[in-house]
């Protein structure tokens, strides 16, 4: 679940937008932001060094383009954003240097899962993450986001750039199929 944001959000975006308190102001937003992104990166990844890196990737890229950030969106909203492209883009890498179709990414993610080491956890988390991972990325994506972080809808709207019925709809069908995947698979 995501750390709770301070009240004063607005106060740290003024203070990034301002060329003499943005580093000071950057360093915060790593510290608020740096372990629900990591997580909502690693059950994307499942992997620990990729998801570390991805991170770091995302947090790079922030601060390359913090210039940019007008606080038009949530700070938190451009960050999911751009760690969540981040990690599209490099399971779709992943893919092509594996020579892994779209249709395959389940396996992928599935021998990810099986040679983890760094997360211990019981056989139901085991067996969730599996059948999380069966899913096409863009529920597992809906998913991870309304189950883990308890996202509402309208942030991931804004995040994924997909409507809020849409989101619910992908919802809806992702716990349908965990629930099936159980079902199968007791």
């Amino acid at each position: 679940m995501p750390k709770e944001i301070p009240a004063d959000q607005p106060a740290l975006e003024s203070r990034l937008r301002d060329p003499a308190s943005c580093r000071d102001a950057f360093t915060e937003v790593i510290k608020l932001y740096s372990e629900p992104l990591y997580w909502q990166i690693r059950r994307l990844v499942q992997s620990h060094d990729d998801a570390n890196d991805l991170l770091q990737n995302t947090f790079m890229k922030a601060w390359s383009s913090i210039e940019n950030f007008r606080g038009d969106a949530k700070l938190s909203t451009w960050l999911y954003k751009i760690a969540i492209n981040e990690s599209i883009t490099f399971l779709a890498r992943e893919r092509k240097r594996l020579n892994v179709s779209i249709d395959d990414e389940e396996s992928m993610l599935l021998n990810a899962i099986e040679a983890d080491t760094e997360i211990d956890g019981d056989e139901l988390a085991l067996k969730l993450r599996k059948a999380i991972a069966t899913l096409p990325e863009k529920q597992r994506i809906v998913f991870n986001m309304k189950y883990f972080d308890e996202m509402k809808y309208e942030q991931m709207s804004e995040i994924l750039g997909t409507s809020v019925g849409a989101l619910k709809s992908s919802y809806h069908i992702a716990v349908k199929k965990i629930e099936q995947y159980f079902a199968d698979n007791d």
